[in-house]
């Protein structure tokens, strides 16, 4: 009996408002008030577009008209406990989001007013009293106010995958056209960044309107569905651009930091998910029969198995990023430097010193030069070297034999070689 009563409450208190409004713009007052009280009628009847295209007017008229809809919104949405007139207040939002420029001050107008507590659209506190089944209409219009929500503080999407600047004119007499130059790998490097910041936001406004499909006597309901086609209709660009986005991405991947590489693949690892549930989705609005089969595109499914195969591929190019972070020139000297301390012979394998510990006890020369049956030191040979007029080159040759001669450079032999 409480609900009935209820329920006979809240349809009185909304068509009085709307009597009144209808009173007072037959007078000639017209406000922005009195139009968003008449498009938020409760009654089946989907949103006019005649109201929408009034308050489009008196804002290209009068710009500080977008405060008062912002305050009469807000005052009409968290009021109003008919889930008919909070679906046609969002579908009005929605509409004039679309309808308006992304830097109109409607927009700040709006992140105004709910930063100072005026809107809240998430957490939606609409409940519906007006219905038998309140549930499942208040899960719907909480979940498209969330939506909006995420739309207000998205930012805008710009796909030019590379910076296109005129170049000078190479001869100015011809008149020839600019020539095109070739973007620059730190201006890649910064689009890229800005398209990995956009990504993360383009999946949460597709999970948003994933969460928007109806459940129970909503989903059968017409206002609900006509709300629905704008949704969708708005989830078609946005994936567009997503794949676009994750695509380009994907292409400089390995050229991105580590921090951002792990980022970009949780992105990718995320749409292999979101796909699947995309997907499902989409289904059921074709066998409801919302816009036509041939708008929606295609979703694209990323196997399990390659997300896989690029894990594996990134966690063997961080680790030999890992190795190579420590320099071999760095760990040659420590190692020399801690050889000469310990006196060890040092034994070099592919640019890696090591030390030979059976011989820890034993001192030996550095470079040594072996002859069949004796072994001659570098300073020997330097000695022997150094020694320009041949005495010392002869006693060394006449010490070790022939085994080993030097031959000392004189420039005024023809031949010094010989």
């Amino acid at each position: 009996m409480h609900k009935r009563f209820q329920r006979a409450y809240t349809s009185i208190k909304e068509n009085t408002f709307v009597g009144c409004a209808k009173i007072a713009t037959v007078g000639g007052f017209c406000d922005i008030d009195l139009i968003v009280v008449k498009a938020t009628s409760p009654d089946d009847i989907p949103l006019r577009d005649r109201y929408v295209l009034q308050l489009l007017k008196i804002f290209s008229v009068s710009p500080p008209s977008y405060r008062t809809f912002a305050t009469s919104f807000s005052r009409r949405f968290s009021k109003t406990k008919c889930w008919r007139v909070a679906l046609k207040c969002l579908i009005l939002l929605h509409r004039l989001l679309r309808a308006l420029p992304y830097n109109s001050p409607f927009r700040t107008e709006l992140l105004w007013t709910r930063s100072n507590g005026y809107l809240s659209l998430d957490p939606c506190p609409f409940r519906d009293t007006s219905s038998s089944n309140s549930h499942d209409y208040t899960h719907f219009i909480s979940s498209y106010a969330n939506l909006l929500n995420e739309a207000l503080d998205c930012l805008t999407v710009d796909c030019v995958d590379a910076y296109i600047d005129p170049g000078e004119s190479t001869d100015d007499e011809n008149d020839e056209e600019h020539e095109t130059l070739i973007p620059t790998y730190p201006d890649k490097m910064k689009l890229v960044a800005e398209k990995l910041e956009i990504l993360p936001q383009l999946q949460t406004l597709i999970d948003c309107v994933i969460d928007c499909k109806p459940k129970g006597a909503a989903a059968r309901s017409f206002l609900i569905q006509c709300a629905l086609k704008y949704i969708i209709r708005d989830s078609f660009f946005c994936y567009n651009n997503y794949r676009c986005e994750i695509v380009s991405v994907l292409d400089h991947l390995i050229q991105l930091p580590y921090r951002s590489c792990m980022t970009a693949f949780g992105v990718y690892k995320k749409a292999a998910v979101q796909a699947d549930h995309l997907s499902e989705f989409y289904d059921w609005c074709k066998s409801v029969g919302l816009c036509g089969s041939y708008e929606y595109p295609f979703v694209d499914r990323i196997p399990e198995i390659q997300i896989q195969a690029l894990e594996s591929f990134l966690d063997g190019i961080w680790q030999l990023t890992e190795s190579s972070s420590s320099s071999p020139m760095a760990s040659t000297v420590e190692s020399s430097s801690s050889s000469l301390e310990d006196e060890k012979p040092l034994i070099r394998f592919n640019n890696w010193v090591q030390f030979d510990d059976d011989e820890k006890n034993e001192e030996h020369a550095l470079i040594t030069f072996a002859t069949n049956d004796k072994v001659m030191t570098w300073e020997v040979l330097l000695e022997a070297s150094a020694d320009s007029d041949g005495g010392s080159s002869n006693d060394l040759n006449e010490e070790n034999g022939d085994d080993l001669r030097i031959q000392v450079y004189n420039p005024y032999v023809v031949n010094p070689f010989y």
